[in-house]
């Protein structure tokens, strides 16, 4: 089996002095290897034609025959690194956190690991019959929610 971290110097190399970032490398036990990246102004389909023939120069198909798949981290999936939610702060997201709760607001802020999302609730002011809708933070942290990913609006 090709080593991960073979691969994961070669993606380091090759993004060296450029914008983009490593999301995730997958290599299953039959040599499928998958390499996500991703930049702030997305993903370049030239580029990662440019990573997968890096990495194919480098690897030895004599010695190890292997399948390669580079591509971008999709728009609607779960982030899976900090710079991912620093991208889209001002964005609309959608959390599921550890019990279930689907929340969706504003990506506020992000200081790792703890990320903001701000939510429109309705909450009941003293003095005022009615409940009002108001912005309310709220504070999760990146290793304990199942997933927070863009929430794509076709308005």
């Amino acid at each position: 089996m090709i080593d991960k971290n073979i691969v994961k110097a070669l993606v380091e190399e090759w993004l060296e002095g450029k914008e983009y970032f490593l999301v995730d490398i997958e290599i299953s036990s039959d040599n499928r290897i998958v390499v996500e990246i991703d930049h702030a102004d997305g993903v370049w389909i030239e580029d990662c034609v440019e990573l997968s023939r890096y990495i194919e120069e480098h690897l030895d198909r004599e010695k190890e025959d292997f399948e390669l798949e580079v591509g971008s981290a999709g728009l609607g999936q779960p982030f899976k690194v900090v710079q991912q939610y620093m991208n889209f702060i001002g964005k609309d997201v959608e959390v599921l956190t550890a019990d279930g709760k689907k929340v969706r607001g504003v990506l506020k802020s992000v200081s790792e690991p703890m990320f903001t999302v701000s939510v429109e609730e309705k909450v009941k002011e003293e003095g005022k019959k009615r409940p009002v809708v108001q912005l309310v933070d709220h504070e999760y942290d990146m290793t304990q929610v199942k997933y927070c990913k863009y929430l794509i609006n076709f308005k």
